[in-house]
């Protein structure tokens, strides 16, 4: 079976991020250009203060639309404040138990409050895709 395993080993150090003044359009960029879902929301201490995803930005956009004043506005008024997060040395194991029963496919990592990684699903499966060939190489 697999072990518990500290997640510092597994997280992305340099997860995506904003500022929370930052642009959505900026973060449309981030987004296009890093290939991903969603982005971490910070303020100017690298304190975590939200996520902002695809969904988000969408919403921004058409809100600008409907409202037609051109301007989209800034992370903070379109991100998730309320986020579910995870300490550095959280047990990835109840970490990804965790985020499976909730249907979350990444998880802002937190030092004392400080944006220092992220986990996703994409890592979680690395962790037990290494973990089995490490099993079979034993055999």
């Amino acid at each position: 079976m697999l072990r518990s395993v500290d997640l510092s080993d597994y997280m992305l150090h340099d997860p995506v991020k904003i500022s929370a003044n930052g642009d959505v359009f900026d973060a449309i960029h981030l987004i296009i250009e890093h290939r991903v879902s969603g982005i971490c929301v910070v303020d100017e201490q690298e304190m975590l203060v939200g996520v902002l995803s695809e969904m988000d930005c969408l919403g921004a956009i058409l809100a600008a639309t409907y409202n037609e004043n051109g301007d989209v506005g800034k992370a903070s008024e379109y991100m998730t404040a309320n986020v579910d997060y995870c300490d550095v040395h959280a047990d990835l194991v109840d970490v990804a138990d965790d985020m499976l029963k909730k249907g979350h496919r990444r998880r802002p990592v937190l030092d004392h409050g400080r944006l220092v990684g992220q986990i996703t699903c994409r890592q979680l499966l690395r962790v037990v895709s290494e973990f089995n060939r490490n099993q079979i190489a034993a055999h």
